[in-house]
């Protein structure tokens, strides 16, 4: 009896130890051989990609991207950014009218799986394959590949002969295998927006005229025969082989010119810089090394408040339409005569190392998280770059909030990046309400809590694919605050925020103030009140659904406030006729919609 009694505890444990490790993700290594030919703007290359199954599932079929197919007339990028009320500029009907020789297209000349021929399909930018062998749980395939590619004009991140004059711009070029998790294959079509890959490793060889000069992913495994701007030796062979390996990340990106600039600058004992502009242009000469200055100003920032950068090195690359980010690496436009812009374009694409990068968010399904979160750091950052640390970092975004509320366009944040109904919608929600996501926590859990929420963030889910209740529960975890309903309301609804004074009253010398709550979304609430002889008097009105309160200092706490009730009053042992002003989130903390009757009395007044 005592035995059994000893395995039944045992598998009790064991249960419930499997129970709470549900957690899986899959892993990839691509070996890659590219030989590119600038001259026609194509490349050949052969990949070996080794894929572990983690899942429980048995795989009986896997998908790529062959994200160059968008870049031809009549596919579905271009036919969306065609029927969308305000197209993307960039693209607009330029796809439509790519001539032969400017299309992009990926041909898939051979592919196996375990050097045996496979069935496949190519259905626009998806690449279906149908496995010989079934990839079982714990199991892995070996998977052999031979494709030609041509590479399109650029139009939109990706392609060749930008704008400024930055020959190729290498990203999303390859085919890339589709991500797999708990809830199935992710294979949107590209229609311009975001990406979601698998962590692993990628041993990159490219094979080019040796004139140009590569910057990327990865870290170079030969700068002594390469030279250009690793070793003062120069190569006088006719073509070089640059060798890149990068590890646990999930995507490969690089840019390449023949009249780049190559700098490295060094951030710390562990990471190295590497900024790579075109020559030729004093302006943006000077303009980049001041943003060699920046950012390495910007990155310890980043490294304190959000977690430390865990790669060797990260390039800055011109070569984009705007800026984009990637593994170690973004590419992004250079000629800007405004440094702060170029400054801020460098700053949010490097941000998304953290969120996008090392947390991988699924970018598809949570722009909000993946954009939002990134524009929030950016914000933060960028006041502590240009000496504005006191002022309110999000202000512009509350700004551009209202102006959603007003235009009738808005979309609930949790709409996949490629469904919204308009580019505004998207940009709004993904940016905008996805930084104000952020910084209205900081009002509900307090400063503290969120600094020690984010940092743990990153140290729990770093290199894995979280999604927006694995970084709820970190900030419930953190401030001991019930955080479902924030979310469920700011993320899945467009509901708005609308508190106001509505009486204030006197009676034995006390004085009763009655608050309501005229918005759907409910929140806890920050009053502040002056006296006419100077003294600030703050009080704090938690929710009760919140199951607790944020740490407070100087201020009085009054009972929860139950979020159903549309109203709410309390009494303060002042006479009314000792009070000069009273303010509801004087601080603008959250995004009440109408400020206007967030005093008393009904005045413009300025807190400070």
């Amino acid at each position: 009896m005592k035995k059994l009694m000893l395995a039944l505890f045992s598998i009790m444990l064991l249960n419930n130890a499997v129970a709470q490790n549900t957690y899986w993700q899959q892993k990839i290594n691509y070996n890659m051989n590219v030989k590119m030919d600038v001259e026609n703007n194509k490349y050949t290359a052969e990949t070996e990609i080794t894929y572990y199954n983690n899942s429980p599932d048995n795989l009986h079929k896997v998908y790529f991207h062959l994200y160059y197919n968008a870049f031809q007339p009549g596919s579905e990028m271009d036919v969306r950014q065609q029927n969308l009320p305000d197209p993307d500029g960039r693209i607009g009907t330029r796809i439509s009218k790519l001539t032969d020789d400017e299309i992009g297209y990926q041909k898939i000349i051979e592919l196996k799986q375990n050097n045996k021929s496979v069935k496949w399909k190519v259905e626009g930018t998806i690449l279906e394959v149908t496995l010989n062998k079934a990839i079982k749980p714990g199991g892995k395939a070996t998977f052999s590949l031979k494709n030609e590619a041509q590479i399109p004009l650029q139009i939109r991140r990706t392609g060749r002969d930008n704008k400024e004059g930055v020959k190729l711009s290498m990203t999303q070029w390859y085919p890339k295998m589709a991500e797999y998790d708990n809830e199935g294959w992710h294979i949107n079509p590209y229609i311009a927006r975001e990406f979601f890959g698998v962590y692993g490793k990628f041993d990159v060889t490219i094979d080019i005229d040796s004139k140009y000069t590569i910057g990327g992913t990865g870290i170079l495994q030969n700068p002594k025969e390469i030279g250009h701007g690793y070793s003062a030796t120069k190569s006088k062979k006719s073509r070089l082989k640059w060798h890149f390996v990068a590890d646990n990340v999930h995507d490969f990106a690089w840019g390449a010119d023949a009249d780049y600039i190559h700098d490295i600058v060094k951030l710390n004992d562990k990471t190295d810089f590497h900024f790579l502009y075109k020559k030729g242009n004093e302006k943006r000469t000077k303009n980049w090394k001041v943003l060699e200055e920046k950012m390495v100003l910007a990155f310890k920032f980043m490294n304190k408040n959000f977690g430390e950068y865990p790669y060797k090195q990260f390039s800055f690359v011109q070569g984009g339409d705007g800026g984009m980010e990637y593994p170690m690496s973004t590419l992004i436009l250079g000629n800007g005569a405004d440094i702060k812009g170029l400054v801020g374009l460098a700053v949010h694409e490097s941000m998304h190392s953290w969120y996008y990068g090392v947390l991988g968010m699924n970018e598809q399904k949570y722009s909000w998280m993946d954009e939002g979160f990134t524009s929030w750091a950016e914000d933060l950052t960028m006041n502590y770059l240009f000496g504005k640390e006191g002022a309110n970092p999000f202000e512009k975004a509350y700004e551009g909030y209202y102006r959603l509320q007003k235009s009738g366009k808005e979309e609930a944040m949790s709409t996949g990046a490629d469904l919204y109904n308009s580019n505004y919608a998207y940009g709004r929600a993904s940016y905008t309400k996805g930084s104000i996501f952020l910084a209205q926590l900081e009002y509900i859990i307090g400063t503290e809590n969120m600094k020690t929420t984010m940092l743990n963030f990153f140290d729990k889910w770093k290199f894995k694919h979280p999604n927006p209740n694995d970084f709820k529960r970190v900030a419930e975890k953190v401030s001991g605050i019930q955080l479902q309903w924030y979310l469920d309301k700011w993320i899945y609804t467009t509901q708005h925020i609308d508190y106001a004074i509505k009486l204030v009253s006197t009676a034995d010398n006390n004085t009763k103030i009655n608050i309501e709550k005229l918005g759907d979304i409910p929140m806890p609430i920050d009053i502040t009140m002056i006296l006419k002889n100077g003294k600030k008097v703050k009080y704090y009105i938690p929710l009760r659904i919140m199951r607790g309160v944020k740490p407070t200092t100087n201020t009085i706490v009054q009972k929860a406030w139950p979020w159903v009730y549309p109203k709410y009053s309390f009494t303060i042992n002042y006479n009314i006729n000792d009070i000069e002003i009273i303010g509801i989130d004087v601080e603008n903390g959250m995004t009440d919609i109408d400020k206007s009757n967030n005093y008393y009395p009904v005045k413009e007044f300025v807190f400070e």
